[in-house]
């Protein structure tokens, strides 16, 4: 199989259609343990709810292959307060058998291009350092590390670090 360049994949905002899709996927994350430190399986139901509650600066999106979702992204909420109504957060995460073949950084494209458009100044993420394909796609795409919060999580019985990245959109050097 080739990567997403050699294949036709469409990146389009999702729908309530995709929530069943978005929930295996966000549940093969879950399951994999190198996307998130959330441990309890979504259903899609669930994640219906989830897309359903969000607001037009907060859009969730899929890549589409042959009419199947294969992966998703979202601009979150960074943080409540309004002086922070400028930063996004995103997710990102891809089908098991997709993965390393250009769906992530598709997707993080468009998150990156929605951001601007939204007048978001800048995008942060919190990663494992143990997910070294996640760190090198945010790398490439312009991301920097900020710093690393020890210990931050729980995750099956173990202490885990996250690093946290940040690109500030009006960079010019920036992807």
């Amino acid at each position: 199989m080739g990567d997403a360049a050699d294949m036709a994949i469409t990146i389009r905002d999702a729908t309530l259609d995709d929530a069943p899709a978005i929930a295996i996927i966000y549940n093969q994350g879950i399951a994999d343990r190198l996307a998130t430190l959330e441990t309890e399986e979504r259903t899609a139901e669930e994640r219906r709810a989830w897309l359903e509650a969000r607001g037009a600066r907060h859009p969730v999106i899929v890549a589409e292959s042959d009419g199947r979702v294969v992966g998703f992204g979202s601009l979150n909420v960074f943080n409540p307060r309004s002086a922070y109504n400028h930063v996004a957060d995103f997710s990102l995460y891809v089908e098991r058998t997709w993965r390393n073949r250009g769906v992530g950084g598709r997707l993080l494209q468009a998150l990156t291009d929605r951001a601007r458009q939204f007048d978001y100044h800048k995008m942060v993420l919190s990663a494992f350092p143990f997910n070294p394909a996640g760190l090198a796609l945010y790398q490439k795409a312009g991301f920097r590390v900020v710093g690393i919060y020890k210990e931050q999580g729980l995750l099956d019985g173990r202490w885990v670090d996250t690093i946290i990245m940040e690109k500030l959109l009006a960079d010019p050097q920036s992807p």
